[in-house]
């Protein structure tokens, strides 16, 4: 018997040159760069499999890129086990590749959509005014409380914007802002605070006329039925409803990604392992973190996708 499953797609820091390459020519992958191409109007293959970094690593070539290869994983998988989830959820950007392997939105809308998403962020915040940190070893609440004393110490924005694991917070807004939060933590007792290589305060109050703009953008775009729940990361909740949809992209864009709260709500649907379809093992080392219960592995090539359809059983 099969174990109850659901997939998960990372978001933006995975990515890596090459990462498609261990695919070599299966034909879903090859299929999907091949409709990524298309949609964006350029070498989608030649940027993932060549870079150069710096290249890769923009966020305007991160999210649809992480996308591409995200969906890629998650056809191979489809191909070779014809196994589907109990249900599905993607951190941050994640999100969107968790609605389009659900049927919800086409790769070929997704793809402009999150690219139109990155430099709408982009633009938001110039370079180096806004800043992020991973704080290690506070929990949830106690990331808050800093982050709040901060803002009422400086006069700027910065709140706790990924709860990715029980222990592991990440903060996010003006340089200031998270420069006062990040200090004011460790002498709380982190253990870390981290500064993020990023170029903007992502899911922070300061991505609002992104999300603004987002908006604008969604309303033209089409969400079909699902064909399994995807839960989102801003409540923690399933809806098939268009609008309802739009709106929690919306509001993603500038609130936090709940991610823990997300884990829990999957388990509680029976969930027994996560499958990650996409490159790296992120979101399986945070599912071990916020439960030691659930077997959680990746797919993010032939070998490990092999491993995966073992482990389900």
């Amino acid at each position: 018997m099969t174990a109850s499953f659901a997939v998960v797609f990372p978001g933006q820091g995975s990515q890596a040159v090459g990462m498609l390459d261990p695919w070599g020519n299966h034909p879903e992958v090859l299929r999907t760069l091949a409709e990524a191409s298309e949609a964006l109007g350029e070498d989608v293959a030649a940027l993932i499999h060549a870079g150069p970094k710096d290249q890769l690593d923009l966020t305007t070539n991160t999210q649809p890129v992480m996308l591409t290869a995200g969906i890629a994983a998650w056809r191979a998988w489809v191909a070779e086990t014809g196994l589907q989830p109990v249900a599905a959820a993607g951190h941050s950007l994640g999100e969107y590749t968790a609605l389009v392997a659900a049927g919800s939105l086409s790769l070929a809308e997704a793809l402009p959509l999150v690219r139109f998403r990155a430099q709408a962020m982009q633009q938001a915040v110039p370079v180096g005014a806004g800043a992020m940190y991973a704080i290690l070893g506070l929990d949830g609440d106690a990331v808050r409380a800093g982050c709040a004393q901060a803002a009422a110490e400086t006069g700027e924005a910065v709140e706790a914007v990924n709860f990715n694991d029980p222990k592991q917070t990440v903060i996010a807004g003006s340089k200031a802002g998270a420069e006062k939060a990040a200090e004011i933590l460790k002498a709380a007792g982190a253990k870390r605070a981290l500064p993020l290589p990023v170029s903007a305060p992502f899911h922070s109050s300061l991505m609002k006329p992104a999300a603004d703009a987002l908006r604008d953008k969604l309303a033209s775009v089409s969400f079909g039925p699902q064909a399994f729940p995807v839960v989102n990361n801003i409540d923690v909740a399933v809806t098939d409803n268009a609008d309802a949809l739009r709106d929690a992209l919306y509001r993603q864009a500038f609130g936090p990604v709940r991610w823990v709260e997300v884990v829990q709500a999957l388990k509680a649907r029976g969930v027994t392992h996560l499958i990650e379809c996409g490159p790296g093992k992120v979101l399986t080392g945070m599912a071990k973190r916020i439960d030691a219960e659930l077997q959680a592995t990746c797919v993010a090539d032939p070998a490990t996708l092999a491993e995966a359809r073992t482990l389900l059983g």
